[in-house]
């Protein structure tokens, strides 16, 4: 992996650098002397040592994702031998796509993804391929037709947290001695396309069919923010009398639902009129799951940097390695969200 990196990192660092540079120069006057006085932060011989990722993050829709960014970046510094690229595609894929582009043109050693959605990545995900550059897919996943276009996945199985939330509520229904109840349920969608949202809707899916009784009366893209969620909520709270549960599929979703519930003179969780199952399991979310706010919280891990890391140290090694790695997870209710718990969650 670290043949000729040192010819071709000081050659990528040009084209990183060239347009600040360029505008300093022109501020400051160097004029020929451009090269003559490099920042320590940015020595071409430090660079060359270090191994360059591309990261294309899909956005900052939630306070997950931002914590998910802040893994990457704990992970991929100048302390652990890395020089991070870092793009935002601020949730559209054709700014993913033309940031891929722009690292194959930088020839970074790595490209890491997060894709905004699953399909549409075989073309940009070929140039990779032929240019030599392995790209980990991070937190979703992407359907492509040749799965060597990727080296592989490190993220969370959604479709299992979509059945651990499904089982829960079986238990849930069971101690609340609603089991054989005609249960009411309507879900919020996050984004549409998201490999996140299609798990989490087919594995949740799965429990309900096996339950005749359970009555999935709407499902509804609400695009993973509160103020989807919260117009969303409304609206099937306008629309259907008697709501028993309500499936969030991740957790700023359900505070803008949760919002529309008690702006409806209903009540939710422990005791309350609607129960609350949600996603993620974000510091904010696990306190309203202490209060008794939010019924269940299926854990979505976005600590994801030191799991990519460690892959791509097995890469340098010449190690193999799996298809998919899942990070571990855990479901949160009353019972188990202590305040070790809250103090220790940082994001």
């Amino acid at each position: 992996m670290r043949e000729n990196r040192m010819n071709t990192h000081i050659s990528r660092i040009a084209l990183v650098m060239l347009p600040a540079v360029v505008l300093l120069m022109f501020m400051l006057g160097w004029g020929m002397g451009l090269f003559t006085n490099i920042d320590e932060e940015t020595d071409t011989n430090e660079a060359s040592d270090s191994i360059v990722v591309g990261v294309s993050q899909l956005g900052s829709e939630s306070g997950w994702r931002t914590a998910n960014t802040e893994s990457v970046q704990r992970a991929f510094t100048r302390q652990n031998g890395y020089f991070m690229i870092f793009s935002n595609a601020r949730q559209k894929q054709e700014n993913q796509i033309k940031a891929i582009r722009n690292f194959i043109s930088q020839r970074v050693d790595y490209i890491v993804l997060a894709p905004v959605v699953e399909s549409g990545w075989d073309t940009v995900l070929q140039e990779a391929k032929d240019a030599g550059i392995p790209v980990i897919i991070m937190d979703r996943s992407v359907k492509v037709e040749d799965e060597s276009l990727y080296v592989t996945c490190v993220g969370t199985n959604s479709v299992e947290e979509g059945q651990k939330a499904g089982r829960w509520l079986e238990e849930h229904l069971i101690r609340q001695k609603k089991a054989d109840e005609d249960i009411n349920i309507v879900v919020l969608k996050g984004t549409e396309g998201a490999s996140a949202q299609i798990g989490r809707t087919a594995g949740f899916s799965m429990i309900a069919g096996e339950h005749d009784n359970w009555h999935i009366l709407e499902q509804e893209y609400a695009d993973f923010t509160i103020y989807k969620g919260k117009e969303v909520m409304a609206r099937f709270l306008n629309k259907y009398e008697n709501i028993d549960v309500v499936v969030s599929q991740n957790d700023d979703m359900t505070f803008g639902a949760i919002e529309a519930i008690r702006e409806s003179g209903r009540t939710v969780g422990v005791g309350g009129d609607i129960t609350i199952i949600s996603f993620d399991a974000v510091h904010d979310a696990l306190e309203m799951v202490a209060e008794g706010t939010i019924n269940v919280d299926i854990e979505c891990n976005p600590e994801q940097g030191e799991y990519i890391s460690e892959v791509i140290r097995m890469l340098e090694n010449g190690e193999e390695v799996e298809k998919r790695y899942y990070v571990e997870e855990d479901i949160f209710t009353m019972e188990n969200v202590t305040q070790e718990v809250l103090d220790t969650r940082i994001y």
